[in-house]
C-alpha cells in the first residue's frame, strides 16, 4: 500500500468511525458544533471594541489590556494541531465537550475577574479551550457527512468562520450599548455562559459516539517543537503594539529553526513507521490541501487586519461609537453569510473557480471602498461604501467556505482533526500577522501625515496586495485542476491508477 493511500491520501470511507449509515441526527449535531465554533471565533474580535472600557474600569496599562486580545489569540493558535491529533487518536466527542465546558467556565471567570492580571490569565485559559475545541468542529463534519452533504456542511462551517470574524465589532458594540455602566464589558463574556451550557447539554445528546481508536501515543517531541516554533512566531506579533516587533525580532529566526526541526522530526517518524503529530504527506499527496492551506493563510492576513483598521478609522477618525462603527461594516458580514451557504452547495460543481471569483469580488469590493472613503465626503462616505462592502462580503463568502471544503474534503477521516488543526493554525498565524501589521501601518502613516483617510487607504492597499497574491495562488490551482481534468478525459485509465490524484471522498 503506497503512502498516499495508507497515511495521507487514500480512499477511506467517511463513515468508518461513525458507522456504515449516516447518523440521522447529524444536521442537529452540526448546529451544536457551529454554535460553539461561532462563540470561540467571535471572541477573537469581539473584545477589541471593549478594550478602552476594560482599561478604565480595571486601571490597566495599554500593554496589559492588549493581552486580553492577544493572549487569547496566542493560546488559541498553540493548541490547534495538538488538539486535532488528540481528537484523531482518542475521542473527538469527548474532547469537544470537555473543551466547550472549559470555554464556558473561563468565560464566566473573565466576567468576574476583579483585576487585569486575573482577566488575562482567564483569557489565556479561554483561548486554550477554544483551540482544543476548534479542530474537532471540522473533524466531526468529516466524520458525520459524505459526498455532496459534506460540501453543504462545510458551507455552513465556512459561513460561521466568516460571520464570526466580521460580526465581532458590531456584536461587541451592541452589548456595550445595552449593558450600561463601567462594568458593562463583563457581559461580553457572560453572554457565552448560557449559550455554552445549552450547547454542552445538546452536544452530549446529539454528537455521535465512536469507539476509542487507540492509535498510538501522541508525539510529545513534535508537540514541543511545533508549539515552541509557533510561539516564537506569534509572540512578537501579539506584542506588536508595545514594540514587540523591534524588541523581539530575533524570535523569528528561532521559530524558523524550530519549525524546520519539527518537519525533520515528523519525516523521521513516518520513515520509521511511527505515528507523527502531523503527517506531512497531507501536503504532498492529498489533492488541494497544500494550496488550500496557503490560500487560507494569505487570505486571513488581510481579512483579519482590515476590521481593526476600519474600527480605528471610524472610532478615532470619525468619532463613531463602537456600535455605529460595527454597523458601518455590517454589509460585509451580511454578504459573507449569504454567499458562504450558497457556495457550499456549488463547490462540488465549480471547485477552485469559486475561490478565484470570490477573491475577485473581495479585491473589487475593498478597493472600491478604499476609493470612496478617500474621496467622498465623510458625511456620506460610510453609506456610499455600503454596497461595495456588501460586494466584498459576497466575495469573501465564496473564498472561506469553498476553500475549507476543498482543503479538507479529501483528507482521510482518521486524520481529519490534525489536518483541520494545521489548516486553522495557518489561518491564526495569518490573522496574527494581519492584525499586527495593518494597524501598525495605519498608525505609522497617521503619525507622519495626520490624515486618517490616507492612513486607511495605505493599510487597505497593503491588504489588497496580499489578496492579489492569494488570488494568484488560487488561479494557479484552478488552472492546474482544469489541466488535470483535461488529462483525465484523454486518458482516464492512467489518471485513475495514479493514487496521488485519486479523489478521496
Amino acid at each position: 500500500m503506497t503512502p498516499s493511500t495508507s497515511a495521507a491520501g487514500g480512499r477511506e470511507p467517511a463513515a468508518q468511525e461513525a458507522g456504515s449509515e449516516p447518523d440521522p441526527r447529524r444536521w442537529r449535531a452540526l448546529w451544536v458544533t457551529l454554535v460553539a465554533g461561532f462563540m470561540s471565533l467571535l471572541d477573537v474580535t469581539i473584545v477589541a471594541v471593549a478594550l478602552p472600557t476594560i482599561q478604565r474600569d480595571l486601571h490597566a496599562s495599554p500593554a496589559q489590556v492588549q493581552w486580553v486580545v492577544s493572549g487569547y489569540a496566542l493560546t488559541f493558535a498553540l493548541a490547534l494541531v495538538t488538539a486535532g491529533r488528540l481528537g484523531d487518536a482518542l475521542d473527538r466527542r469527548r474532547i469537544f465537550l470537555l473543551a466547550l465546558s472549559g470555554f464556558v467556565v473561563c468565560s464566566a471567570a473573565c466576567g468576574v475577574a476583579p483585576d487585569i492580571m486575573l482577566l488575562v490569565v482567564a483569557r489565556l485559559a479561554q483561548g486554550l479551550a477554544a483551540g482544543f475545541m476548534a479542530p474537532q468542529n471540522s473533524a466531526l463534519i468529516q466524520q458525520m457527512f459524505r459526498g455532496a452533504e459534506r460540501g453543504r456542511a462545510f458551507g455552513f462551517f465556512g459561513a460561521t468562520v466568516g460571520i464570526s470574524s466580521a460580526a465581532g465589532p458590531i456584536t461587541g458594540g451592541a452589548i456595550l450599548a445595552l449593558a450600561s455602566g463601567p462594568a458593562g464589558w463583563r457581559w461580553i463574556f457572560y453572554v457565552n455562559v448560557p449559550i455554552g451550557i445549552l450547547a454542552v447539554l445538546l452536544g452530549r445528546r446529539l454528537l455521535p459516539r465512536i469507539r476509542r481508536s487507540g492509535r498510538g501515543r501522541v508525539d510529545v517531541a513534535g508537540v514541543l517543537l511545533l508549539g515552541l516554533g509557533v510561539l516564537a512566531f506569534m509572540y512578537p506579533l501579539v506584542q506588536a503594539d508595545s514594540g514587540g516587533l523591534g524588541r523581539l525580532w530575533w524570535l523569528f529566526p528561532v521559530g524558523g529553526v524550530l519549525l524546520v526541526g519539527f518537519v525533520q522530526w515528523q519525516r523521521h517518524l513516518v520513515a520509521s513507521g511511527n505515528q507523527p503529530l502531523l503527517d506531512l504527506r497531507l501536503f504532498s499527496t492529498v489533492r488541494g490541501y497544500a494550496v488550500g492551506a496557503g490560500v487560507g493563510t494569505l487570505y486571513f492576513m488581510g481579512f483579519s487586519g482590515v476590521w481593526l483598521v476600519f474600527a480605528l478609522f471610524y472610532q478615532h477618525g470619525l468619532h463613531f461609537s463602537p456600535l455605529r462603527s460595527g454597523l458601518a461594516v455590517t454589509p460585509f458580514a451580511l454578504g459573507s453569510a449569504a454567499a458562504a451557504v450558497v457556495a457550499g452547495r456549488m463547490v462540488e460543481r465549480f471547485g477552485r473557480l469559486l475561490t478565484v471569483a470570490g477573491l475577485t469580488g473581495v479585491i473589487a469590493g475593498l478597493g472600491t471602498t478604499a476609493l470612496l472613503l478617500r474621496f467622498v465626503s465623510l458625511d456620506i462616505a460610510p453609506w456610499v461604501a455600503a454596497p461595495a462592502l456588501f460586494l466584498g462580503g459576497i466575495g469573501s463568502g465564496f473564498v472561506v467556505s469553498p476553500n475549507i471544503t476543498m482543503t479538507l474534503r479529501d483528507v482521510p477521516v482518521r486524520m481529519a482533526g490534525a489536518a483541520g488543526g494545521a489548516l486553522q493554525t495557518g489561518q491564526r498565524l495569518g490573522a496574527a500577522v494581519g492584525t499586527a501589521a495593518l494597524p501598525g501601518l495605519f498608525y505609522l502613516t497617521l503619525n507622519r501625515s495626520g490624515d486618517y483617510r490616507g492612513a486607511l487607504v495605505t493599510a487597505l492597499v497593503v491588504a489588497l496586495v496580499g489578496m492579489v497574491a492569494c488570488w494568484a495562488l488560487a488561479t494557479f490551482d484552478w488552472q492546474r485542476d482544469r489541466h488535470h481534468h483535461h488529462r483525465h478525459r484523454k486518458c482516464p485509465d492512467e489518471i485513475a491508477n495514479n493514487p496521488v490524484h485519486a479523489r478521496q471522498d
